[in-house]
């Protein structure tokens, strides 16, 4: 076993020593004693004791006149053949030992934190120190040797913990890019809120102006229509206001004549009355004559000339709309499939 090329990697050369010391069955560092097998590599005396086991169902122990084993080596595959004594028959590699010692008097100074490892569920004094690839979980050296997991392919726990944790930091760099890019959209979609209003707001002005200047169109144009209107009346009650007084003139005059007339019916006298007959009669013959005043046609009072139809208007307001901007429609389209992408 090379220390020196170990110790001489790059890193921390207490880090490179401990990946020497590292059991290929429990993958956790070497205990006592340590034993070292022909091909030279070692294994914890538990571990290989455990293999050994499980590998020779019928060896008994120590004692027992059934004479050895066979043991493969987990790192090379070498097959050792061993004596009644099993693994105890091994020699012990004295200097990992020592090594370990010292290894582990240089690191006293920083304890492990209680529960800084679990335990396995199914091994209560085993700690959880290997992968399952095939299964995908943590599990512990016994379970990889007698348990559920023993046809299954293992992993460092620390490599598998490296190559998780960096995925998850990957991950992680996805999702705040992603909630980056949602953020972005989000401001976006603020500002086109906040646009669609003072847009609406806008619109809205325009709208009501517009409206406005019609309203007041309108009410020019109907109070230009009302002044024709009054004009109209002005004339014609004028014109029958004056017809009206020459009738109560001669209204005034006839009723003098028939007075005058009455007043001369009460005369006994005949040469009296007949001074006064001819020429009242005169009189009143012409004052007949001359009554014949102007006349209003029928139907002058009407105005029904002033009628006016607003019933195009009308249907012109029910059917008013706003112009189809179509220009507006794509690029709203277009902002949408932004949006989606």
């Amino acid at each position: 076993m090379d220390f020196q090329a170990g110790i001489l990697q790059d890193g921390s050369p207490m880090e490179s020593l401990e990946k020497q010391l590292i059991c290929p069955i429990c993958l956790e560092m070497f205990s006592k004693p340590v034993v070292i097998l022909p091909c030279q590599h070692n294994l914890c005396r538990k571990c290989a004791n455990d293999v050994f086991q499980a590998a020779n169902p019928y060896w008994q122990s120590r004692s027992s006149v059934i004479s050895g084993g066979r043991f493969r080596c987990p790192s090379c595959r070498h097959e050792v053949l061993l004596d009644r004594h099993g693994v105890y028959g091994l020699q012990r590699n004295l200097l990992v030992e020592n090594i370990i010692d010292i290894y582990k008097q240089e690191c006293s100074s920083r304890p492990l934190k209680k529960g800084e490892h679990p335990m396995c569920k199914e091994h209560e004094d085993e700690r959880i120190n290997i992968y399952c690839v095939t299964c995908e979980v943590p599990t512990c050296s016994m379970c990889k040797v007698f348990g559920a997991h023993k046809d299954c392919e293992v992993a460092p726990l620390q490599n598998v913990f490296q190559g998780q944790k960096t995925e998850l930091n990957n991950c992680i760099s996805m999702l705040v890019a992603g909630n980056d890019r949602i953020q972005t959209i989000i401001s976006q979609l603020e500002d086109l809120c906040r646009s669609t209003e003072e847009n609406s707001e806008a619109a809205k002005q325009e709208l009501c102006a517009r409206f406005d200047a019609l309203t007041a169109l309108l009410e020019e144009k109907k109070s230009e229509l009302l002044q024709r209107i009054t004009h109209e009346q002005g004339n014609k009650t004028d014109f029958i206001q004056g017809l009206i007084r020459q009738y109560k003139e001669q209204l005034e005059k006839s009723s003098r004549l028939v007075e005058t007339a009455i007043q001369a019916m009460e005369e006994t006298g005949g040469a009296t009355f007949l001074m006064n007959a001819k020429q009242l009669i005169k009189t009143i013959v012409e004052a007949s004559k001359g009554s014949r005043l102007e006349k209003i046609e029928h139907g002058y009072e009407n105005m029904d000339a002033f009628s006016v139809s607003l019933d195009h208007l009308t249907e012109a307001v029910r059917t008013l709309d706003f112009d189809p901007a179509e220009e507006d429609e794509e690029y709203f389209d277009g902002e949408e499939e932004e949006v989606e992408e």
